[in-house]
């Protein structure tokens, strides 16, 4: 069964098509196609506190262009997730409803519990010793998830205002800060040693802007030598020097501050990129939920 996922991040919409495959008696999201668009919504919601009419444009023409390109692979359920922008912007039910009239996309605007537990849920499908204590930091626009996994334990997930549109908007309150450092202080068990895993496109990006393969860990150091290094150029700098996508270009210095900054308090000296996210989450969702129906 094929599946369609719809990502409306803070800096960027995603589209991910894909079915759940099986490898070794292992399951996983094989990805058919993905689509990306710089749809930036937060740049408006972090300014002004609402969706421009000019970004509502853009919006509707990238969920009927998704539509469309979901009916071309014949997807049989398709899911699309709004978060922290439309989560905080003044108009972003009033926006959601025009969406669902003008394109007959369903848009659901999920809080930051369900954002941190729908990434968290795609490690099942890792090859990774769920018995073993493992950490995820999510990095987006508008906010960070953290979710802690201790050994026969239910996962704790926290959602924090904290994210590189946020940041690059001068909208990150200190007091978020001292609330990551405290949520950390309180759930982290000091007598476990934990795997951490990074998630989003800055993480990706940084991962493949030092060379490492895709199973290789990145170090806090490796990150800091990043953010030490592209700091120093403008956004136009880093488009032509490093041939950086210009959404890209200015996120990815504050995304390095949050990992730097989270993996510091979680007393961590390296993680893991595995190239998944919301989106994979949203598939493997669907999947169970259709496997619980034909089970009944």
């Amino acid at each position: 069964m094929i599946y369609g996922a719809i990502d409306i991040g803070t800096n960027a919409a995603r589209l991910l098509i894909g079915e759940i495959a099986e490898n070794d008696g292992h399951e996983y999201v094989k990805k058919i196609s993905y689509i990306r668009v710089p749809l930036r919504l937060g740049m408006d919601v972090f300014e002004t506190g609402k969706i421009s009419a000019h970004k509502i444009e853009e919006f509707k023409k990238s969920m009927k262009a998704f539509k469309l390109i979901s009916e071309v692979f014949e997807v049989s359920q398709l899911r699309a997730c709004a978060t922290s922008a439309m989560r905080e912007a003044s108009n972003g039910k009033e926006v959601r409803d025009l969406i669902e009239r003008e394109t007959g996309v369903t848009i659901e605007i999920i809080k930051g519990q369900e954002e941190a537990e729908l990434i968290f849920s795609t490690f099942l499908l890792l090859e990774h010793d769920l018995k073993d204590p493992f950490i995820v930091i999510d990095v987006g626009g508008g906010s960070t998830e953290i979710s802690i996994f201790s050994k026969g334990e239910k996962p704790v997930s926290r959602s924090f205002r904290l994210g590189t549109i946020r940041l690059l908007k001068n909208k990150a309150e200190k007091a978020e800060w001292t609330e990551m450092e405290n949520w950390i202080d309180d759930n982290l068990k000091k007598s476990s040693k934990y795997k951490v895993f990074g998630t989003g496109g800055n993480i990706n990006k940084i991962h493949k802007f030092v060379g490492k393969k895709e199973k290789d860990a990145i170090s806090l150091k490796e990150i800091d030598d990043v953010h030490e290094k592209l700091e120093k150029y403008n956004v136009e700098d880093r488009i032509a020097k490093f041939n950086m996508k210009p959404d890209r270009a200015d996120v990815i210095v504050p995304a390095c501050e949050i990992y730097i900054f989270a993996m510091k308090k979680l007393k961590v000296k390296e993680l893991f990129v595995p190239k998944i996210g919301l989106a994979d989450g949203m598939i493997h969702n669907l999947h169970q939920k259709s496997a619980v129906i034909a089970n009944s």
